[in-house]
């Protein structure tokens, strides 16, 4: 692989990749553990400083996790979650903003820059219109209720459009617009599935702290490297597809529905995985397709 003939033999497998996704629209979920390791941070962002030049169009919707939580308890704020998402009362909803608007999204965007690309914050309060989450406990019948916690309802896209008409990678914080004016928080799972439907995006790629889908989840071995969308109801009946991985095969499953090309699971723990991936015969990943 470091001889000429091996770097020039990795060109050639790239070719009818960038070849078949140059113009494509690709959202790109970046979180998790990738974002907390500098190397692995950068290596993502290199990754899709590639796509774009060479003809892609990526968009990255990026989370906050355990930033936020970090963030909060230096203000005497507990962190809570239920079902997985984040309880966000009118303190914590600034906690929330502050560091996704001032601190994660301006980093992507210089480290992008950095690379020789060009990206651009999105505000997600320009993109996403939303109603307050809430729901009921199926054995208690109890409302759940996460606060500033929003259930997307409609998705402009354009001012990503805009932007890639001048060439710039769009980075979108996941935050939603209320009718009542407020700022909610949103599910950054459930925003990149919702701008990857909207656009529709040829690819949309989660970034993950796991290898993909595993059959048994101790065992990185047991990847399932391809699974089709109609037979993911059956996987979560037999428990296979369980905890935070329910989530983004749901949402897998629905940007599928409404005309997203494929959708990858992806280990940000691995250096350049996004290229891998996408540039590769063989991939690393899973992949959900129709």
């Amino acid at each position: 692989m470091n001889t000429p003939i091996g770097k020039a033999a990795v060109l050639i497998e790239a070719l009818p990749y960038i070849q078949r996704f140059r113009g494509a629209y690709i959202t790109v979920k970046f979180g998790g553990s990738a974002m907390e390791s500098k190397p692995q941070h950068d290596g993502i962002l290199q990754d899709i400083t590639f796509m774009e030049c060479v003809g892609m169009l990526p968009v990255i919707v990026h989370g906050g996790g355990n930033a936020i939580s970090q963030r909060m308890r230096e203000k005497g704020l507990t962190p809570g979650f239920v079902r997985g998402l984040r309880v966000t009362d009118a303190a914590a909803i600034k906690v929330v903003d502050a560091v996704l608007s001032r601190e994660i999204n301006p980093e992507i965007v210089a480290t992008i820059q950095r690379f020789g690309g060009r990206a651009e914050t999105v505000d997600g309060r320009d993109l996403f219109s939303v109603d307050r989450l809430e729901e009921y406990d199926q054995v208690t019948g109890e409302r759940l209720n996460w606060g500033f916690v929003g259930n997307i309802r409609k998705t402009c896209v354009d001012p990503i459009l805009k932007l890639f008409e001048r060439g710039v990678i769009p980075v979108v914080t996941p935050l939603g617009l209320g009718d009542d004016g407020a700022t909610y928080n949103l599910n950054a799972d459930d925003a990149a599935a919702a701008v990857a439907r909207a656009l529709p995006a040829r690819k949309l790629a989660f970034l993950s702290d796991v290898p993909g889908l595993l059959r048994n989840p101790a065992d990185a071995g047991s990847l399932i490297s391809t699974v089709h969308a109609d037979d993911v109801g059956a996987l979560i009946d037999c428990g296979t597809i369980a905890g935070g991985m329910l989530p983004k095969m749901r949402s897998a499953v629905e940007a599928i529905a409404a005309g997203v090309g494929k959708v990858h699971l992806i280990d940000g723990r691995v250096n350049h995985s996004l290229l891998l991936e996408i540039f590769t015969d063989k991939g690393i990943g899973t992949e959900i397709t129709a």
